[in-house]
C-alpha cells in the first residue's frame, strides 16, 4: 500500500508519499503542471512500484491536467472533494496550514479510506464543456441584473416607472426585453409627454414594426398617460441620453450572450443519452433542463438515490447525542448551491404548473396542507425531484449500458 496525496493549486502541485505505520516514502516535492513535470512524475511513481493509489482534491478545474496525466499512464486515481479532506483529522492538534502540511494529510486520508477510495473515470467532454458552459452563463446572468439594476436607476430619473409597464418575458428571437430597446428609442418622459397623443402613437407604431414588437393602441395610450404623470428629475439633453444609450447598449450585449449560451448549453445537453428522459420532466425547462445536466453530471457515480441528494447538500443529517434527539433539523447545505439553486426554480416550476396528476406537486401539496413553512415543502419537493431523477436517469443509462454490451 502506497498512498500518493497530492495538494493541487494553479500550475503546480506539492506530491507527498507514505505508507502504512508512519513511513514518509518520498517528503513532499513540487511538481509543475507542464508537459516536463508531469512526464517526471509518471517516472518517479513508476520507479516505486507496488499497488498505489493517488488522491488530490477537487479544487476547481486546476486537478484536472494532473489527474488526467496520471490517469493515461494507468494509475488510481481518486478525485476527492475538498469538504473530506479539510475535516479529516491528520491526529494532531496543531493547526498547520502548508502545501506540504496539505499534501501529507491527504496521503493519510488516502491510507485511512483506501478500500472506499473511487477510481476516477474522466467525465465526457461534453459533459464537461456543459458545466463550463452552465457556469458562464451564471455568472453572465449575475452580471445582467447589475445592469438592469443600473438602468432602472437611471431611468428612474429620466423616465420614472417605465419599466413596469411592460411584459416582463424577454422576446424569443434574442433573449431582448422590449422595455429595454424602447428606451432608447425613447429615452425622456419628454419624448413621450412632449407631444400629443396621436404624434406618439405613430412614432410608436413604426418603432414597433422596426423591432419586430407587436404594437397596441391601447398600450401606447398607456405609455402617454404615464408619461405625463411622471416628474423627471434628470433634464432631456445629450449628457442624459448618453448615459442612457450606454446602459441600453450594455444590458443588450449581455442579453445576446445570455441568449448565445442558452443555445449553446441546450446544444451540449441534447447529445446526452439522458436528454429526452430529462427534459419530459416537469419542471425541467430549455435552461433548467441542461443546468441540471450540467450540475448533476453522469448520476452513474452516485450509489445511491440519498448520495444525490446529499451532493445537492438538501440532506438534513440526523443530530444525536447521548439522550438528545433534535427534532428540527436544516439541510446541510454542503454540496453544490448552483444545483441547489436549479432545483429550487425546478419547484417553483412545478408549484406554478399545480398539475394533480404531478406525484412532486402532490408531495408539495400535503406538505403545504399540513402548515409547512414555504421553504420547507419547496426543499422536500426539490429533493423528491432528485431521487426521481435519479432514479429515471439511471435506469435509462444503465439500459442504454446492458444494450451496448449485448451489441458487442
Amino acid at each position: 500500500m502506497t498512498a500518493v496525496g497530492i495538494d493541487v493549486s494553479k500550475g503546480k502541485s506539492t506530491v507527498a508519499i507514505r505508507r502504512p505505520g508512519g513511513e514518509v516514502v518520498l517528503t513532499p516535492f513540487q511538481v509543475e503542471h507542464g508537459a516536463a513535470g508531469l512526464s517526471g512524475l509518471v517516472k518517479t511513481l513508476r520507479s516505486i512500484g507496488g499497488d498505489i493509489r493517488i488522491v488530490m482534491e477537487h479544487t476547481g478545474m486546476y486537478w484536472r491536467p494532473i489527474a488526467l496525466a496520471l490517469k493515461e499512464a494507468g494509475f488510481f486515481v481518486s478525485v476527492v472533494n475538498a469538504m473530506l479532506i479539510h475535516d479529516f483529522s491528520d491526529n494532531s492538534l496543531r493547526k498547520v496550514k502548508t502545501d506540504k502540511a496539505d499534501s501529507m494529510k491527504i496521503a493519510n486520508y488516502a491510507l485511512s479510506f483506501w478500500a472506499e477510495l473511487r477510481d476516477y473515470s474522466p467525465e465526457d467532454e461534453t459533459r464537461q464543456m456543459l458545466k463550463m458552459q452552465n457556469r458562464l452563463y451564471l455568472r453572465t446572468q449575475k452580471s445582467s441584473v447589475v445592469l438592469r439594476n443600473g438602468l432602472i436607476s437611471l431611468l428612474d430619473q429620466a423616465f420614472p416607472g417605465v419599466n413596469t409597464l411592460f411584459d416582463t418575458q424577454p422576446r424569443r428571437s434574442n433573449g431582448h426585453f422590449k422595455w429595454v430597446d424602447f428606451v432608447k428609442r425613447f429615452w425622456h418622459r419628454d419624448c413621450v409627454a412632449g407631444i400629443s397623443l396621436a404624434a406618439f402613437s405613430d412614432a410608436y407604431r413604426k418603432w414597433c414594426a422596426k423591432s419586430g414588437y407587436r404594437f397596441s393602441q391601447s398600450d401606447a395610450e398607456k405609455l402617454h398617460t404615464a408619461a405625463r404623470n411622471t416628474v423627471a428629475t434628470f433634464p432631456k439633453n445629450d449628457s442624459t441620453k448618453l448615459l442612457i444609450f450606454q446602459a441600453v447598449d450594455s444590458l443588450n450585449a449581455v442579453y445576446d450572450a445570455l441568449y448565445i449560451l442558452r443555445g449553446e448549453m441546450l446544444r451540449l445537453a441534447s447529445l446526452l443519452p439522458e436528454f429526452d428522459i430529462v427534459m419530459a420532466m416537469q419542471g425541467a425547462g430549455e435552461v433548467t433542463g441542461p443546468q441540471l445536466m450540467a450540475e448533476i453530471g453522469d448520476v452513474r457515480r452516485f450509489t445511491h438515490k440519498g448520495a444525490l441528494v446529499a451532493f445537492a447538500g438538501m440532506d438534513a443529517p440526523p443530530f444525536q447525542s447521548g439522550t438528545f434527539d433534535s427534532k428540527s433539523r436544516r439541510i446541510s447545505k454542503r454540496g453544490s448551491p448552483n444545483l441547489r439553486k436549479t432545483l429550487f426554480m425546478v419547484a417553483s416550476t412545478i408549484l406554478q404548473h399545480s398539475d394533480p396528476a404531478n406525484p412532486i406537486f402532490q408531495f408539495m401539496d400535503k406538505k403545504r396542507a399540513e402548515g409547512k413553512h414555504f421553504y420547507v415543502y419547496m426543499v422536500a419537493g426539490a429533493a423528491k425531484f432528485l431521487r426521481i431523477y435519479y432514479a429515471r436517469v439511471k435506469a435509462h443509462l444503465l439500459a442504454l449500458d446492458a444494450e451496448a454490451s449485448t451489441a458487442a
